[in-house]
């Protein structure tokens, strides 16, 4: 018999899941920050000087790295970035002599996927070390021999997911690490904003620019978080009411996970009140950000012990792009994978064309399933 009670009936704020405020603790001290190598300073040249080398360039600048090289096939465009950021570097269109410059320990390759394959290969079997702009490659295959390559020539192969350094997903990443939630059940995140700005861009061009260029950053940090425990992806994608802009602005996903479960839900076409939030659960507590923008977000800790909410240094840009460097100048100065490593992103990477393979299919779609983008 319906609407009856007994002594096990909750009372109504059980039912309206209403719960005490934690008590307010002081946050745990977690190594979020961008790493930077204690006394390894390579030579550094950057390949390719479109929209995102400036933003490279600003983070070595203030990160103190020695940029020594700037290179592009229009080399007007290497000399306006060396004169802005690194005057005593050299501009250059002649990729072969940086690749025998034997006084050049580090390529940071940021051209286009299809453009930067060649380039990274070239690099790797010169015995550079090389931080790849993401997303790193648009077939597994080409990853996996990439990976294979580096290994074989004793280097080291990063990818620029720049994102993992934002401080408040580093913070949460570290939270999650450090074992203060336990294993993670959940993570959500959603972002709502504006990004017509592509219109009339090569951006424009990318059929999936939501899940494969800017969704890619989320893919990584849900697989920077959960590891191998992303086993599906179910996705959707939709143009959105008045939309002009050529590719579905609206896209969003949902991850199956051996004993958990993860959505990610973009809305970019969201003129007004733009939002972006990040929540994860565990079995011992959790973790969330919430904020305006990518740059302005505030972290909450919540466990037994009480809520905290850490006051942040620093910014996506371009902390991220110090701390996507600096990772790959630790791990060579220390002979380790770095964290951004080719191999790891080879996993995000999965999971994001696990997505795209899924919104297109209207089916969901197992990771590892789908090998490339498309």
């Amino acid at each position: 018999m319906s609407g009856g009670s007994d002594d096990r009936t909750p009372d109504a704020d059980t039912y309206a899941l209403k719960t005490q405020r934690s008590a307010e603790v002081v946050a745990p001290v977690l190594d979020y920050e961008p790493p930077k190598p204690r006394s390894y300073s390579p030579r550094i040249a950057l390949i390719g000087a479109g929209g995102i080398a400036s933003a490279h360039l600003d983070a070595y600048r203030s990160a103190g790295f020695d940029v020594v090289a700037i290179c592009n096939r229009t080399l007007s465009k290497a000399e306006a970035l060396k004169s802005e950021f690194c005057p005593a570097a050299v501009a250059t269109d002649r990729y072969e002599d940086l690749l025998a410059d034997e006084s050049i320990d580090v390529f940071d390759i940021t051209p286009h996927p299809t453009e930067r394959l060649e380039l990274v290969e070239r690099a790797l079997k010169s015995g550079k070390h090389v931080l790849s702009q993401k997303p790193f490659v648009v077939d597994l295959a080409d990853g996996e021999r990439l990976v294979t390559l580096a290994r074989t020539n004793g280097v080291k192969l990063a990818i620029n997911q720049n994102g993992r350094w934002a401080p408040h997903l580093s913070y949460m990443r570290e939270a999650v690490r450090s074992g203060l939630i336990g294993e993670v059940t959940a993570c959500h995140i959603a972002i709502h904003w504006d990004h017509s700005w592509i219109g009339g861009t090569p951006f424009e061009e990318i059929d999936d620019i939501i899940f494969f260029d800017f969704g890619i950053h989320w893919f990584d940090f849900v697989a920077s978080i959960v590891g191998d425990r992303a086993k599906s992806v179910y996705a959707t994608k939709t143009m959105a009411a008045g939309q002009t802009i050529r590719p579905p602005l609206l896209s969003e996903a949902l991850v199956r996970l051996e004993g958990g479960q993860a959505s990610l839900i973009f809305d970019a076409a969201t003129k007004f009140g733009p939002q972006d939030s990040t929540y994860i659960a565990g079995t011992k507590g959790s973790v969330s950000s919430t904020g305006p923008d990518l740059g302005q977000q505030q972290v909450t800790l919540v466990t037994e012990a009480g809520r905290a909410t850490p006051e942040l240094a620093g910014t996506w840009f371009n902390d991220g792009f110090r701390g996507a460097m600096g990772e790959l100048l630790c791990a060579v100065e220390d002979d380790r994978e770095p964290m951004n490593s080719a191999a790891a992103n080879l996993e995000s990477l999965a999971m994001t064309f696990a997505a795209i393979r899924s919104a297109n299919e209207e089916a969901e779609v197992k990771i590892g399933d789908a090998r490339n983008y498309g």
